[in-house]
This record gives C-alpha cells, sequence and structure tokens, in this order.
C-alpha cells in the first residue's frame, strides 16, 4: 500500500509541475500578446532619439473635394451613419442648405454634436479643403 501512495504523490507531483508550467507558458503567451507594440511619437516632442515614421491620417491638402469626401466623408455620409445625410440626397440637404452656406461650413469645421465631428476626422484638412468638400456634397444634392 505505500507504494501505491508513494507512486499517487509522484503522480501528483509531476501533474503539478506540469500544470505550472503550461500556465506559465500560458501566461508569458498572453503577456506577450499584450506588450506594446510600439509608442507614438508626436512630431515637435523630445522622443528619446527615437526614428519617426510618417503617415498621413486622412486626406487633405492636393486631393480634390470629391478624393477627400472618399477618403473620410463618406465613411458617414455614403450610409448616412448617425444621421448624416447621404451625398445626393436631395430632401435629406435641403433643411441644412437652407440654413446657408457659412452654417454648413461652421458645422464640418467645429463639428455638430451629436454625429458630426469636428473636421470630420480630416485633421490634415484646411478650413479651405473643408468648404470645398462641403461645396461637393451641396452641389451633389441640387
Amino acid at each position: 500500500m505505500k507504494n501505491v501512495k508513494f507512486i499517487w504523490c509522484v503522480c501528483l507531483a509531476t501533474l503539478c509541475l506540469a500544470q505550472t508550467s503550461i500556465a506559465g507558458t500560458t501566461e508569458d503567451e498572453i503577456a506577450a500578446r499584450l506588450a506594446k507594440v510600439g509608442t507614438v511619437c508626436v512630431e515637435g516632442q523630445d522622443c528619446g532619439g527615437a526614428a519617426m515614421a510618417t503617415t498621413t491620417v486622412a486626406a487633405g491638402g492636393s486631393d480634390s473635394p470629391a478624393e477627400t469626401y472618399t477618403k473620410t466623408c463618406a465613411t458617414c455620409h455614403a450610409i448616412g451613419l448617425a444621421g448624416a445625410p447621404k451625398l445626393g440626397d436631395k430632401e435629406a440637404w435641403a433643411p441644412r442648405i437652407a440654413k446657408s452656406t457659412e452654417t454648413l461650413y461652421a458645422s464640418a469645421i467645429g463639428g455638430l454634436p451629436p454625429g458630426m465631428p469636428a473636421k470630420g476626422m480630416c485633421f490634415n484638412c484646411s478650413d479651405d479643403d473643408l468648404k470645398a468638400v462641403v461645396d461637393y456634397m451641396v452641389d451633389s444634392a441640387q
């Protein structure tokens, strides 16, 4: 009987060690998956001498109003997300156009809670870029 208890204890100890080893590996793997991939360095800040990659976040600059619309505005305005008037939808645009072009420009630049974010999330767009896109969208609805 002593031999059976001894063998059982050895088996149990081996099993416990194996589970601890597996659990440790799993935890290490999870920690590795959750580890930071990189850091964000904002232009103009001291980033510890790290090389910076330049990425264009949104449209703007040399793009045509149609290209800017496609790259940024279409996310909401193509499907009417959060009540955004769809491109070319005369009925949805009519009350907005009636308010004035300046009001539309102000909404595009400053945002219009709760659905329209400032600059339509096109932070590389100048105010003139946004006005051109508004004109493009209004023209499509007339």
